[in-house]
């Protein structure tokens, strides 16, 4: 164990803060999980918080053993797994839907024998922010023209950013403004990416069209995304904006100090109160006290990410960082708003503390690149004029 904690690199605040979210985890995981027991696991609810124990040993394993990589070599595993990834998501795509009564429709793939299910457009979302990262340093001192980066830069992200559309709206536009956002902060012409802007509603637009006269034309949730919006807006007369109601009724009762923990009762009618709605349960055991403390541990990991990324020596490291963490903190957000009802639900769970393996394995692979960053395996081979960091070229553009 010495030996371990020894050879733990990167930034210590952001351990700190990661290790305090994944241990707090297992209080609301362990509560919430009581009403997944009785309805499908024969109301054993120690089965669901070894699997979230699981989840968070294979992420932090992850998380250990990438830290010790050169992130300088990422930039090839991004062009490598771009193809990968494709694959993975046609072929989620076009598989039989998954659906039972706990989950919605969603895009899975098993992992024969361990039991386990694997989300690709989590794992696309990591290697394209990468892989624009790598594009956006490779011709930082170069005249950026939009023909020539069609093909090596906007191809890829519109082909992985529709084949994931149709499963999975949410997670498409968040990566696509990530995808904008990073471009912006690396100095892609903002007149360019005016026009990304309007290309990806105008997309957007017409395959909601295609879908809505071609109905059967290939699997999609454009109905589910059209339901959502329509509870949203239609508050009063909705009739699904039932998981809303009690996680709003959950943090009201919640309180300052909040009931208690395992004392929640909105476990027992939310359906995903251990996963898209546990941030309501986290208000209504541990109150405001509870829930802005969570607030601030988010945005306490923004800060050392924003730190890490202008002390990093390389643009390609500065941009990885912001390409790999601010997704983080900004689906931790959403998370939150949906739960207060500030938007539609989305699906989106809560980075390090809602159960699920996939998104736990994607975050800790994507911090374990940031701390790779940090640790400057590569020092010694440092990129040509790369002393500007992303925080500069932004005051720049701007």
């Amino acid at each position: 164990m010495n030996k371990i904690l020894e050879n733990i690199q990167g930034d210590k605040t952001l351990w700190a803060v990661l290790l305090l979210l994944a241990g707090f985890s297992f209080l609301p995981v362990y509560s919430a999980a009581s009403n997944l027991a009785y309805v499908s696991g024969g109301g054993n609810t120690i089965g669901f918080l070894f699997k979230h124990f699981i989840h968070l040993s294979v992420g932090f394993t992850f998380m250990y053993f990438i830290q010790k990589i050169p992130y300088r070599y990422f930039r090839g595993i991004s062009i490598l797994m771009i193809p990968v990834v494709m694959v993975l998501l046609l072929y989620t795509l076009f598989q039989p839907t998954i659906t039972d009564s706990l989950t919605n429709t969603s895009r899975w793939i098993k992992i024969p024998f361990v039991g386990f299910t694997f989300q690709p457009s989590t794992l696309a979302g990591v290697i394209l922010m990468i892989y624009v990262s790598r594009y956006l340093a490779k011709i930082k001192d170069q005249e950026i023209r939009f023909g020539s980066s069609i093909i090596p830069l906007w191809f890829p992200i519109l082909s992985i950013l529709v084949l994931i559309l149709p499963a999975n709206f949410s997670t498409t536009a968040i990566l696509f403004c990530m995808v904008v956002l990073l471009c912006f902060i690396g100095g892609y012409p903002k007149r360019y990416l005016a026009g990304i802007v309007l290309s990806g509603l105008f997309i957007l637009t017409l395959f909601i069209l295609v879908v809505k006269a071609y109905p059967g034309l290939f699997p999609n949730r454009v109905d589910t995304w059209k339901s959502r919006v329509e509870n949203f807006v239609d508050k009063e007369n909705s009739k699904e904006n039932y998981q809303i109601e009690k996680a709003k009724i959950a943090i009201a009762t919640g309180g300052v100090k909040g009931l208690g923990p395992g004392k929640s009762v909105q476990k027992n009618f939310l359906p995903q109160s251990s996963s898209d709605f546990i941030f309501a349960i986290i208000v209504e055991e541990y109150g405001l006290i509870g829930g802005l403390s969570i607030l601030l541990a988010y945005l306490l990991f923004l800060f050392r990410i924003i730190i890490i990324s202008n002390k990093s020596e390389t643009i390609f490291g500065s941009l990885l960082v912001i390409g790999l963490g601010v997704p983080i903190v900004f689906q931790a957000l959403i998370n939150i708003g949906v739960s207060v009802e500030l938007f539609p639900i989305t699906g989106q769970p809560l980075p390090l503390i809602s159960s699920g393996g996939t998104s736990i394995w994607m975050t800790c692979i994507a911090i374990g690149i940031i701390q790779s960053v940090k640790c400057g395996s590569n020092q010694n081979e440092l990129e040509d004029n790369n002393s500007e960091s992303p925080l500069e070229i932004l005051k720049e553009t701007i």
